[in-house]
C-alpha cells in the first residue's frame, strides 16, 4: 500500500505527537503507512502525488481568515505551500481530507468565505448530516446525528460554489463539505478523543480559546463526552483510498 501523507503544523511536540498517534490509531494505519511532514519545521519538500494514497491536513494554530498583515512569516509560508499543493490536488481530484484547518485551506482555495461568524468554543457539539451527507460514501455507517469535538475561531460562512454541504450543527452550519468527488474537509476533529482533547486543553490553555484560569472547568466539561463516531470517517477515508 502507498502511504497516506499527514501535513501537520503544530509546533508543540506533545500535541503533535498525540495527534499523529490518533490518526494512526483511528485510521488503522501502521507508522510506515502514514508519513508525516511538520510544516512548521521547514519548507514543504517537492511532492509527487503518485507516491501517496491520499493527503490529510490536520488542525493548526493558524487562522486562514486573519489579514495577511497579522500573519507571521511562518503562516504565510505554510499557506503559500498548501495553496500550491491544492492547485494540483484539486485539479486531479486527489483524495484529500482536511480536519479543522482543512476547512480554511480548502474552503478559501475554492472561493468560499471563511470568517469568525461561526466560531465554536472547545467541547462536544451535535453534528447532523444533510441529505447529501447521508448519501456520501465517506459517511457510510455514520448515524444522522452524532457528537464530535470542536474548538475553532473561524469557519465557513459561505460555501465555495462547487461544494456540497454534508453536515452541520446549530452553531456552525457547515461542519463538513465535499469538493468534486474526493476532496473533503471537516470543521470538527475526526481524530480527537477525550484524552487527546485533554492534552490540547493543557497545551493551548494560553492560546486564547478560553481564559487560562478556566482550564479545569473546560477539562471537566469534556471528560464524559461520547465522541466514538467521528473516527469512522477516518477509517472510511483509508479504506476507500488505500492503493
Amino acid at each position: 500500500m502507498k502511504p497516506f501523507l499527514l501535513l501537520a503544523s503544530r509546533a508543540e511536540d506533545d500535541a503533535a505527537a498525540e495527534e499523529y498517534e490518533a490518526f494512526l490509531r483511528f485510521g488503522n494505519l501502521e507508522p510506515d503507512q502514514l508519513q508525516r511532514i511538520r510544516l512548521e519545521a521547514g519548507p514543504l519538500p517537492r511532492l509527487d502525488l503518485d507516491d501517496y494514497s491520499g493527503i490529510i491536513v490536520s488542525g493548526s494554530p493558524f487562522n486562514a481568515s486573519d489579514p495577511d498583515s497579522a500573519k507571521s512569516e511562518l503562516q504565510l509560508r505554510v499557506e503559500s505551500e498548501l495553496g500550491a499543493l491544492l492547485d494540483d490536488v484539486v485539479d486531479r481530484d486527489f483524495p484529500f481530507l482536511g480536519a479543522c484547518y482543512g476547512v480554511g485551506t480548502l474552503g478559501r482555495h475554492q472561493g468560499g468565505v471563511v470568517d469568525r461568524q461561526y466560531g465554536e468554543a472547545i467541547g462536544a457539539v451535535d453534528i447532523k448530516l444533510t441529505a447529501d451527507g447521508r448519501q456520501d460514501p465517506l459517511l457510510d455507517g455514520v448515524p444522522d446525528s452524532f457528537s464530535a469535538f470542536v474548538g475553532h475561531r473561524e469557519a465557513i460562512s459561505v460555501l465555495p460554489p462547487n461544494a456540497v454541504n454534508l453536515a452541520g450543527s446549530s452553531s456552525c452550519p457547515v461542519q463538513m463539505f465535499r469538493i468534486k468527488e474526493n476532496l473533503y474537509a471537516t470543521q470538527f476533529h475526526p481524530e480527537l478523543d477525550v484524552p487527546g482533547l485533554l492534552t490540547r486543553i493543557t497545551v493551548y490553555r494560553h492560546a486564547g480559546y478560553f481564559p487560562p484560569e478556566e482550564a479545569d472547568a473546560v477539562r471537566a466539561s469534556v471528560r464524559h463526552a461520547d465522541v466514538g463516531v467521528p473516527p469512522l470517517i477516518l477509517r472510511n477515508f483509508v479504506r476507500r483510498y488505500a492503493r
